[in-house]
C-alpha cells in the first residue's frame, strides 16, 4: 500500500477544526464514498443532502456523521475554501 505520510499529516489542522473528539472514517472505494462518524453507534434519524453532494446525518438534531459523495474527484483546495 503506498501512503503519503505527508499528505494524511496536513489533514492534523483541518481535523483539529472539528468539535468532535473522535472521528472514525471507512471509505467505500467501488462507490467512491467516504463515511465520517463522530459518534459511535450512531442512529441517524435524518438527513441532508447540500448542494455538494455531502450527505449530513442527524441523530435528535445532533450531527453524528457525514457521507462525502464522489470522495476521489474532490480537490484539497476544495477542503480549504469550506473550512
Amino acid at each position: 500500500m503506498d501512503i503519503n505520510v505527508r499528505e494524511i499529516a496536513d489533514l492534523a489542522p483541518l481535523l483539529l477544526k472539528s468539535p468532535y473528539d473522535r472521528i472514525w472514517s471507512s471509505y467505500d472505494k467501488e462507490a467512491d464514498v467516504l463515511y465520517l462518524n463522530f459518534k459511535k453507534p450512531s442512529h441517524a434519524d435524518d438527513s441532508e443532502l447540500t448542494e455538494d453532494d455531502i450527505i449530513i446525518r442527524y441523530e435528535k438534531e445532533e450531527i453524528v456523521g457525514i457521507t462525502v459523495l464522489n470522495a476521489s474527484k474532490r480537490q484539497y483546495s476544495e477542503l480549504q475554501n469550506s473550512s
